[in-house]
């Protein structure tokens, strides 16, 4: 039977097993129980045919004896609502007309749950699920549950699993220059409820907060689903520069390691100025660092939240470009000054974040394997950065590409051919081309934004690459 036929099925047993039966009143237990089973399965068509719990089973969940329950399915043996196999059992009957199982209806696309389509090749952000290590995550999910830790089955902690917390404490500092303790890391279900839970917690509603422009498409939805104000500052060569934040700006949402999505990589003399302004202003800086880890050049850059000391710079990272975006986990980083006004955000609505991942998590990342995961990741993507700017050249006149020593994405500004027609036309036609090429301009909000495309590489293998620039060769140089 298919899993989706499973999740069809009745729920009679689950009802059964819920029920209670009331000892105050004039009525025999067993005959409320034939009333009550009796109503049940007319209510259910889709029980005909269901095999009901053993007697003794059903009587010990009740607190009744056997004897209550046995005369209730004798009754409706009798009634014929049930029936008996060889072989032992007693089943709702199939043959009454109002019991029958349904006829299956065609369920639409949507109902059924269809996959979306693949990731058409240049799609940005995603990285390679094939160099996933399933059989070694698969290992440490076996030995997490198998004999899992008492204190994985209690009250949760808030902030997370504290082995997993410890684990990402140990890798900021050998990765990212950043000294914290376990107890300012906070795990999260992803970059909006990472920012959702700051914006509960560090910053007063109707909060002006700053954002780069262009930056994530989607920061002003979650701040203002978070109660805040967002006012978008067009960045500079250098990143974002303080000196055209508005007056009274209470935190500044800033990609310093590499700005998403043209992958500059913000100063020292720019983030000195940054930390200084928000000193002066008693403000805050979030600093989203999503996926600096893959530096082809040299170590990664270090963290702002690291020139800073975790005074004024809440750190964000995640799980999603480095091992997959299914798992759905982040963490944050807090100056410890806010880590009391967090847990009472917590406290409020709950852990958001399922245990079950991180304490698989947390042994992959102490074992070791975590980082040689990101080393052989680190190989992969670079090889295929230099192998899709090998199978472009010749273009200089349609894209203007250079090397660039992060990231899973090449930001490509505009050649003199491609002005003309702008980069969301272009995007369009790549569209139909079966190419998923991002218009610059689309992370956008002020007038006049840059033009150029992003040329996502990481998610796909050099002869998909190699396809995919020949098709992108045969649309730019069609163009009139």
């Amino acid at each position: 039977m298919s899993s989706f036929a499973k999740m069809q099925q009745s729920n009679l047993n689950t009802a059964l097993f819920g029920l209670s039966l009331d000892r105050n009143s004039g009525l025999p237990l067993h005959a409320q129980l034939t009333h009550v089973l009796r109503e049940m399965l007319r209510a259910d068509p889709a029980a005909a045919g269901e095999r009901l719990p053993p007697s003794r089973a059903l009587a010990e969940e009740l607190s009744v004896s056997r004897m209550t329950v046995t005369t209730a399915y004798d009754q409706l043996i009798a009634e014929g609502y049930l029936s008996t196999r060889p072989g032992g059992g007693t089943y709702v009957a199939e043959d009454l007309p109002h019991l029958a199982p349904p006829t299956p209806r065609k369920a639409s696309r949507a109902a059924q749950g269809a996959p979306p389509p693949a990731w058409l090749p240049f799609q940005p952000g995603q990285p390679d699920q094939a160099l996933f290590p399933r059989r070694l995550w698969a290992r440490h999910l076996e030995r997490a549950w198998r004999t899992p830790d008492p204190t994985l089955l209690d009250r949760p902690d808030p902030f997370g699993w504290p082995p997993l917390r410890l684990a990402i404490r140990d890798h900021l500092a050998a990765w990212r220059g950043l000294d914290c303790a376990p107890e300012q890391v906070v795990i999260t279900g992803g970059a909006w409820d990472g920012f959702d839970l700051i914006a509960r917690s560090a910053i007063a509603p109707g909060g002006l907060i700053a954002t780069e422009d262009p930056g994530w498409a989607t920061m002003g939805h979650v701040l203002a689903s978070s109660g805040l104000n967002e006012h978008p500052v067009r960045i500079d060569a250098e990143g974002l520069d303080p000196v055209h934040l508005p007056t009274g700006t209470r935190a500044v949402i800033i990609t310093p390691s590499r700005h998403f999505p043209t992958g500059a990589a913000m100063p020292l003399t720019r983030r000195l100025t940054l930390l200084d302004w928000a000193r002066a202003h008693d403000a805050l800086i979030v600093e989203d660092d999503y996926d600096s880890e893959f530096r082809y050049r040299g170590q990664p850059l270090p963290a702002l939240a690291g020139l800073d000391g975790l005074q004024r710079v809440i750190y964000m990272g995640s799980f999603s470009k480095l091992l997959s975006p299914a798992l759905r986990i982040g963490y944050i980083v807090l100056p410890e000054r806010l880590v009391g006004p967090m847990r009472a955000a917590i406290d409020a609505t709950g852990p958001r974040v399922s245990m079950v991942p991180q304490p698989a998590l947390a042994s992959f990342m102490a074992s070791g394997e975590f980082a040689t995961h990101l080393r052989r990741m680190r190989r992969h993507y670079a090889k295929r950065q230099r192998h899709l700017l090998n199978a472009l050249t010749g273009l200089e006149e349609y894209l203007r590409l250079q090397p660039d020593p992060s990231g899973m994405h090449l930001c490509a500004g505009l050649g003199p051919a491609l002005v003309p027609a702008g980069d969301r036309a272009i995007s369009e036609r790549a569209k139909a081309a079966g190419l998923t090429l991002r218009a610059l301009s689309s992370h956008a909000r002020l007038p006049d934004p840059p033009q150029g495309v992003l040329l996502g590489y990481a998610g796909f293998d050099e002869p998909t690459l190699s396809a995919a620039a020949e098709k992108l060769r045969a649309l730019l140089t069609s163009l009139p």
